[in-house]
């Protein structure tokens, strides 16, 4: 394993403990979801500095408010990270308003509401909120089964790029024709990824080509990668990555290592599935700001909070599918 990916990998478990110590009784895969939040930043936190940033949420939000759902500990995670973190949380909240005016809200609308906070100006946040309402709506109106409210993350993600609402949505719908003609994805998986591919730059058949060589490549080494909501990130490092056996190589070296770690083993609360999703976040090299021009720095820390919203959406949902499990049995 490279030295630099060992590092990121000790950094991530380092930010894990962390923050379970934070959470005490918090669902370990929110927690580690978390963690990578914190990782990806190239940053450590102390516990401390989480438990101030809960209590800060706890402060300026509602008994029932959303942000104390299962996005409370990334939530938390982004501030202890951010240097104005009551800045950043005001500036959530009230995107957050804007947002609930034209979506219902869920408990996934906080996640939208702070990586519109953090990375759109203040002077284009309305814009951005309308432009997400376009999208959502644009979508619904194609997919009214498969569109629900854990899609409002990623419609504002899109909404945060420059290309137009029709651009997006003709590029996402043109992506979920071809993938489900071409793979048995589930259609609810592909039409998340649909959106990921939408940010990125060639064509739609180009891209879905890629997402599928790298799944097949995964698939001949024996490696299974999940086809639920791991999906997102395979397109991102499909995206991101031009030697496929290579990637390859070094998924098995980072889930093989995490295998040995409190957690992530056989008797773990990561599946081998979400270990391989988790490698794969964690082989994402961190943005070099004065390498790229202002335009590429934007489209890349948007691919980036489309890698961690796609965790989080895989954590969150996994979390609610157990407890929906458990209350029924």
């Amino acid at each position: 394993m490279r030295d630099e990916v060992r590092r990121r990998c000790e950094l991530l478990i380092q930010n894990r403990d962390t923050v379970q110590e934070a959470f005490k009784w918090g669902n370990g895969l929110l927690s580690l979801s978390a963690a990578y939040m914190i990782t990806s930043k190239d940053k450590r936190t102390d516990v401390e500095k989480l438990k101030q940033c809960k209590d800060l949420i706890k402060e300026k939000t509602s008994m029932f408010s959303n942000f104390k759902g299962n996005a409370n500990c990334a939530i938390t995670a982004m501030l202890a990270v951010n240097g104005s973190a009551e800045t950043l949380l005001e500036d959530g909240l009230r995107v957050h308003e804007m947002l609930k005016q034209k979506l219902r809200d869920s408990a996934y609308l906080p996640m939208a509401a702070m990586s519109v906070a953090r990375l759109v100006p203040l002077e284009r946040q309305e814009e951005v909120v309308t432009k997400t309402k376009e999208i959502y709506d644009r979508i619904k109106t194609e997919h009214p089964f498969l569109t629900s409210a854990e899609d409002s993350s990623f419609c504002a993600l899109l909404a945060m790029s420059e290309k137009s609402v029709e651009a997006l949505v003709t590029e996402a719908e043109t992506c979920y024709r071809f993938l489900t003609e071409q793979t048995r994805y589930p259609k609810n998986s592909v039409q998340s990824l649909s959106h990921v591919l939408a940010l990125y730059d060639g064509t739609a058949e180009e891209k879905c080509k890629k997402v599928i060589e790298l799944y097949e490549t995964l698939q001949a080494c024996g490696l299974k990668y999940g086809t639920g909501y791991e999906l997102p990130m395979l397109g991102i490092l499909a995206m991101t990555n031009e030697n496929y056996e290579v990637l390859t190589e070094e998924l098995e070296e980072v889930s093989t290592w995490l295998s040995k770690q409190k957690g992530f083993g056989f008797w773990g609360y990561v599946t081998l599935k979400q270990r391989l999703m988790f490698a794969g976040m964690l082989l994402q090299e961190p943005e070099r700001q004065n390498e790229v021009s202002e335009t590429a720095l934007l489209q890349s820390a948007i691919a980036t909070v489309v890698a961690q919203e796609a965790a989080m959406l895989a954590v969150m949902a996994a979390s609610t599918a157990a407890a929906a499990s458990a209350a029924s049995s």
